[in-house]
């Protein structure tokens, strides 16, 4: 009878030109309880600002220095939490102007935010309606090479 052990063995091990997935983009260089302390301010002001009806300055506040990397999930979790709240409580008349005040590196950020958000099944705070009115509104905007950067970029939030 033959045996299937061979199966179990992993030859990248043995591979000195191995690629790992920590080698394909440069980590967030802060610490991870400094990430979610920054994350935590953040969604405090998000919220003041989401009171005070200034949605284009809490959506670029809570892109910029978006948590990537390992070791700071708790950190994305928040952020995504501060993001569907934001995306919920804005006007759909608001939305184009919105997407337009961000750069493109904050729609790219934005976008993969949407795809996330989409990703998960069942989420509670995930309205399904809003997701998709802001990809189309941010597609038309940003175009559909901003898709393409988001798929491609190794750096998920």
């Amino acid at each position: 009878m033959a045996t299937k052990d061979f199966r179990k063995i992993n030859i990248d091990q043995y591979d000195e030109d191995v690629l790992l997935e920590e080698d394909l983009y440069d980590h967030d260089p802060r610490d991870p309880a400094t990430v979610l302390a920054e994350t935590k301010q953040k969604a405090a002001a998000v919220r003041g600002l989401i009171a005070k009806g200034d949605i284009a300055g809490a959506l670029s506040s809570v892109l910029e220095n978006a948590p990537y990397g390992p070791k700071v999930d708790d950190a994305k979790i928040l952020n995504l939490q501060t993001i569907l709240l934001l995306l919920n409580s804005t006007k759909t008349a608001d939305i184009p102007s919105t997407i337009k005040a961000l750069s493109s590196d904050a729609q790219d950020t934005l976008m993969k935010y949407l795809y996330k958000a989409m990703a998960m099944p069942g989420y509670a705070d995930v309205n399904s309606s809003a997701l998709l009115t802001w990809h189309e509104k941010l597609t038309d905007a940003a175009g559909i090479g901003c898709i393409t950067r988001v798929m491609t970029d190794r750096r998920t939030v």
